[in-house]
């Protein structure tokens, strides 16, 4: 069995003193490959550098909303040159956060149009964030064709409505720690609902950590909780929802090697 962490955090302070530690407790945890996510041009370059030491860590790059204020012409030239790395699997995380609003919206919505183009010219698939801002992100990715690059909606909050818009459009959405939150019954609900052929599982480390870890650090192998709870919703062994995950993981970031 072999389960992909397809959204982490690792190039964060978090992480400084253990990783290693970390990344050895994944691997006994059956987590084959993380993906550890950019966030802006600092973490996205750290983020290589980890693929570079381990060789199952693999790198997204972008620039998050929150830093959007700061994405220009030059931010979109340095990214260019960081996603040829041949184990940058995608850009993002990229989107939109209207709950926080740590940049302007118009300077969101330049910096995610930008990336998916930039994704497309690239030919990567692209990581949505989306915070309080559905049916933006959702104009947006429609009038920038953003759906034909394909990609996955990370850490998945929404409705079982927009969980099949999303599979409609051939999208996958991701399902994290938030799954085992008590009340959390409506995404407990969309994944009862939706084809696990349309699922991704992430842990979002070093945030929002599993029961019965809530509250603690998360890390990569905290993802076998998220898995067995995925398996009791949908009624399958943990075996099936590994195996599942893992290959639609796969088909969507073209790991190389």
């Amino acid at each position: 069995m072999t389960l992909i962490d397809t959204h982490a955090h690792l190039d964060m302070p978090q992480f400084e003193e253990d990783l290693d530690e970390v990344l050895a407790r994944s691997r006994a945890k059956s987590i084959s490959k993380v993906i550890t996510i950019g966030t802006d041009i600092s973490s996205s370059k750290k983020a290589i550098s980890l693929t570079e030491k381990y060789d199952f860590v693999w790198a997204a790059v972008g620039i998050h909303p929150h830093d959007a204020k700061d994405f220009t012409k030059s931010t979109y030239s340095i990214l260019k040159g960081l996603a040829s790395h041949p184990k940058v699997v995608a850009i993002g995380e990229i989107g939109l956060d209207f709950y926080r609003d740590l940049s302007p919206h118009e300077r969101q919505f330049y910096a995610f149009r930008s990336q998916i183009n930039l994704a497309r010219e690239l030919g990567k698939p692209i990581v949505i964030h989306c915070r309080e801002a559905a049916s933006e992100v959702w104009e947006i990715l429609k009038e920038e064709d953003g759906f034909s690059i394909g990609g996955v909606w990370h850490c998945f909050s929404g409705d079982l409505n927009l969980a099949n818009a999303c599979i409609k459009e051939g999208f996958l959405i991701s399902i994290g720690g938030v799954v085992t939150f008590p009340k959390a019954e409506r995404l407990r609900e969309v994944v009862k609902e939706v084809s696990l052929d349309h699922i991704l599982l992430e842990t979002d480390a070093p945030f929002l950590a599993p029961v019965p870890m809530r509250g603690k650090r998360n890390e990569p192998s905290f993802l076998y909780f998220i898995a067995e709870e995925v398996a009791r919703i949908k009624q399958k062994t943990i075996d099936e929802v590994a195996k599942i995950t893992t290959k639609n993981a796969e088909h969507l970031f073209k790991f190389r090697y």
